[in-house]
């Protein structure tokens, strides 16, 4: 799912490209895409954009009579300039065409035509000081994992980007947000700032002004996400993951559990007591 990062340099793609523009055409195709039914998307034709910005992981574009479109991509919606693809929705500009596909069958991502702007429940990461951020992280006592991805809470956070937070600051994806020292939650807090703030300054070099194509969840580059097996590169250990529906959480069980393995549902409920607390009994498992 694209998260606060990939979105930012979306809304500047689309800043560069439809400020100012006006909307000729839209065509919905996908049947459930549409969330709203008044104002309907017709009302948009004719009318020339304002303003473009990010509600947490939503797209909003502010027309000049007050409406706004708002788009919100979910897990597989992607979004691209002047392309030749089948789209679930396309819109015609006088500057330019926009089109958003979606892979995969379940078609989860949705447009919302409302009279009045998109506002995120949660706090914006990049902007809050520690103080509400804490207040904020234990406001619910839920793990650290659950506490970052929900946007409740915090503004534009996802799976991706949460792994690499939570190795970055060295905490464990399931520490109880209640239980944290506070010198843990001043790590955290930094963690978050630096690295939504990287990640978006290396999208932004990336995609070098053009329209940015290449948005994933998974990145050679990151240090936990998707690492699963790989060695960290803080210290070497292999990353560790614990699978629950159709997401997964990547960890380092050196910088993050001291050394303690996080139960997979699926292994653990498979291999039961034998299942490894350490990294060591871990590898001595692999080697029967």
């Amino acid at each position: 799912m694209p998260e606060l990062p990939d979105v930012e340099v979306y809304v500047e793609a689309l800043r560069a490209r439809v400020m100012d523009a006006t909307l000729r055409k839209a065509v919905l195709r996908g049947p459930f895409l549409l969330r709203t039914v008044e104002p309907p998307v017709e009302a948009l034709i004719g009318h020339r954009v304002t303003a473009i910005q990010r509600a947490g992981k939503r797209i909003a574009f502010g027309f000049d009579h007050g409406l706004w479109l708002a788009i919100h991509l979910m897990i597989a919606g992607r979004l691209h300039w002047n392309g030749k693809r089948v789209a679930l929705a396309t819109f015609e500009f006088d500057t330019g065409t926009l089109t958003l596909t979606e892979a995969g069958t379940q078609h989860r991502a949705q447009i919302h035509v409302l009279d009045a702007a998109p506002e995120a429940a949660g706090l914006e990461p990049l902007q809050c000081p520690l103080g509400d951020f804490a207040s904020a992280l234990r406001s619910e006592n839920h793990t650290l994992k659950r506490s970052l991805t929900d946007p409740r809470l915090f503004s534009g956070i996802g799976n991706a980007y949460s792994d690499e937070i939570l190795h970055r600051a060295r905490l464990s994806p399931v520490a109880l947000t209640q239980r944290l020292a506070g010198e843990d939650i001043v790590r955290l807090h930094a963690a978050v700032r630096e690295v939504l703030t990287e990640w978006t300054d290396r999208l932004r070099v990336e995609a070098k002004g053009n329209f940015p194509e290449k948005v994933t969840a998974f990145r050679p580059e990151m240090v936990a996400h998707g690492k699963y097996g790989e060695p960290c590169p803080r210290c070497g250990a292999r990353i560790q993951r614990i699978r629950y529906a159709a997401n997964e959480t990547n960890y380092c069980p050196q910088c993050q559990t001291g050394g303690r393995l996080l139960a997979d549902r699926a292994l653990s409920r498979l291999l039961r007591e034998d299942w490894p607390r350490t990294l060591e009994e871990l590898e001595a498992l692999k080697r029967k």
